[in-house]
């Protein structure tokens, strides 16, 4: 219970220096300034492996799965990189919604914060969840496998996100349920006018974001779950790449058109773990295995994003 305490204060002491000291005041977070972030938030996370091996070596928290050290950072790394890898998909979602409720830039990094704490919390329930069921009913880890496979089919056969979130359900109710406007209030999620309290775009936006995440997670804590039950494991390497997401979005958010094929990799990688996990009973698939095959398929997706020519339309009659 101490190591749990220390992990999440850890967690919220760097999402309090985050928004109360570095980005105190709203700016535009540019592309260099994004993949230094980016690049802390990653050695951070991989540095965490340290304590990891510290934390099992020691037997400093219950390791109810027996791993020993190693395999117990083995399955961190692997379980990192496939939220991270799987988070890509978030990345576009995130954008199309700035997009569309026009949150200026320089209060992204507000909204996405606050998206985070959110996260948090729904990411701790459906982990608990999660593995509870897996632990009092062995058939359930057969239907997470069926839908990553279903998933990753889907995924494969759809080469464009399609997302209205002014026509989405969530939208929908929100404006039902409370007042709306569509003018933006600097930084303020909410505002008072002529008497009458009314949620402003940015609140709607982290709403969205917020319940689109809960749809994603859907699919990343299955896909964890399958290389790991051990819950602190499945915990900590879920929230620290949410961590890394707010600086990977203004990152990768303006790259993505680079990255046409990432696609196909996140459906392999899911189709992989969905089989992986239909199979747990039967074959077992060693944790280095499962590591590889996440770093091939992510570098072959990027690769082929970068020196296969785009195809243009031919614009000339022939």
């Amino acid at each position: 219970m101490i190591i749990w305490t220390g992990f999440l204060l850890l967690i919220f002491c760097f999402l309090a220096l985050d928004l109360g000291v570095l980005n105190k005041k709203d700016h535009v977070i540019r592309t260099r300034e994004a993949a230094l972030w980016t690049s802390l938030w990653v050695s951070i996370a991989l540095g965490f492996s340290f304590a990891i091996y510290w934390l099992y070596s020691s037997e400093h928290i219950p390791n109810p799965t027996q791993l020993s050290p190693s395999d117990a950072v083995l399955k961190y790394i692997t379980g990192y990189l496939i939220e991270l890898s799987l988070s890509i998909d978030n990345v576009f979602v995130i954008a199309i919604i700035f997009r569309a409720f026009g949150i200026p830039p320089k209060y992204q990094h507000r909204v996405l914060f606050w998206g985070i704490l959110g996260a948090i919390v729904f990411r701790a329930l459906m982990i608990l969840f999660g593995i509870t069921l897996i632990n009092q009913f062995d058939w359930i880890i057969y239907v997470f496998g069926a839908f990553l496979i279903y998933t990753a089919y889907k995924m494969f056969r759809s080469e464009n996100i399609e997302y209205d979130p002014k026509n989405s359900f969530v939208f929908k109710q929100v404006k039902k349920i409370y007042p709306l406007t569509t003018q933006i209030y600097g930084n303020k999620f909410f505002m008072r006018r002529m008497g009458l309290n009314a949620a402003t775009p940015l609140f709607v936006a982290l709403i969205v974001i917020e319940i689109t995440d809960i749809l994603f997670a859907l699919d990343s804590i299955p896909a964890i779950l399958a290389i790991t039950a051990d819950p602190f494991l499945v915990f900590s390497s879920n929230i620290m790449a949410i961590l890394g997401l707010r600086s990977m979005f203004f990152l990768v958010s303006r790259m993505l058109a680079k990255f046409r094929y990432i696609h196909y990799s996140l459906a392999v990688i899911l189709g992989f773990v969905g089989v992986k996990m239909l199979s747990a009973h039967y074959w077992h698939i060693e944790g280095w295995i499962s590591l590889a095959l996440i770093v091939v398929a992510l570098a072959t997706g990027i690769a082929t994003s970068l020196f296969i020519p785009e195809k243009k339309e031919n614009s000339t009659a022939a």
